[in-house]
């Protein structure tokens, strides 16, 4: 099958299209013909060689897949061939063919496209594990989200408009991307590049602060973001995009009852990742189904244009997803 290879660590330049062995399902697995895949920040990371598959995963990127089922493994008794899926996948996404759980698996909805099928499993279920699931954002609370041109946080305005309606939700984002991520439904939105976020949140939130941060910046942004948590705030950090290593008060975090909660998805148990799944098809499948959220795509490329995909996102160019098709 055709699939995008890294024989090297290094830019978006040694990415190319090559052959490899197609994948066979093991127990409790489907072999998927894939439709769709995104490209996602871990996927440039892992390009670098900072983030390894876990292990048993396929070494090739892509973590997110839509397709139709071509072939059923055993004990995988609830779906058949020709079903249309979506899936989070360990690795493997940028091919032809890949290979997932069952129990990771959700219908695509008839009317939804395998582009936009492909947009959900790795931002939406990620956002919806640390927003909702981790940090348990309430209704009425206030949320900061940073980065808001993004897939994640995208998603996760999306998901607090809908799931928590009367929460204040706060983005910073670039100059570039500010009415936009305005437009998308955010409250308040702070240019990170000429704006102290810290001081805005004060102001905004008259001295109180927020309840809920989802940060992917970490050492860069972690004294700032303390200082914009309320008493008893939750600060959830998916990214060390900033650094992984910072000093912190912590008489302050012990007085402010405040919460650190590091996050990742991709290396969790299978049943855990079942588990996530199967909580975010019920409450938030509902909401594509009726077409109530619609995934934003930035772009469709081929997939033999993986290079340009890692490009675009590096250099911040993208609002919503990337989507590479086979």
């Amino acid at each position: 099958m055709r699939a995008v290879i890294l024989e090297q660590f290094g830019g978006p330049e040694v990415l190319r299209i090559g052959a490899v062995e197609t994948p066979r399902p093991g127990d409790g697995q489907v072999l998927i013909k894939v439709a769709a895949t995104t490209v996602n920040r871990a996927d440039t990371i892992q390009r670098l060689g900072h983030y390894p598959a876990p292990k048993g995963e396929s070494e090739l990127l892509g973590l997110e897949v839509a397709g139709t089922i071509a072939e059923v493994g055993p004990g995988a008794v609830e779906f058949a061939v020709g079903d249309r899926v979506m899936s989070l996948v360990g690795g493997g996404g940028y091919a032809e063919y890949a290979t997932a759980f069952a129990d990771h698996l959700i219908r695509i909805p008839p009317a939804m496209s395998f582009e936009h099928a492909a947009c959900v499993c790795e931002t939406y279920i990620t956002a919806y594990l640390n927003i909702f699931m981790l940090a348990d954002l309430e209704d009425g609370e206030a949320v900061l989200l940073h980065g808001g041109g993004g897939g994640v946080n995208s998603s996760g305005i999306q998901l607090c408009r809908l799931l928590t309606p009367a929460s204040r939700v706060i983005v910073t984002a670039s100059p570039g991307k500010l009415e936009r991520v305005r437009e998308l439904g955010a409250h308040d939105v702070i240019d990170y590049k000429s704006q102290d976020f810290a001081e805005v949140i004060r102001e905004l939130t008259g001295k109180r602060g927020v309840n809920v941060i989802l940060d992917h910046i970490a050492a860069k942004y972690l004294a700032q973001n303390l200082a914009s948590l309320a008493i008893g705030g939750r600060l959830v950090i998916i990214g060390l995009m900033g650094g992984a290593k910072a000093e912190i008060n912590l008489g302050a975090l012990m007085v402010k009852r405040q919460q650190i909660i590091g996050s990742v998805l991709r290396s969790r148990p299978v049943s855990e990742k079942a588990g996530i799944v199967r909580q975010f098809t019920a409450a938030v499948m509902p909401l594509f189904e009726q077409g109530t959220i619609v995934p934003l795509i930035h772009a469709v490329l081929p997939l033999d244009q993986a290079a340009e995909a890692h490009r675009m996102m590096e250099a911040s160019e993208h609002f919503g997803k990337i989507v590479l098709t086979p």
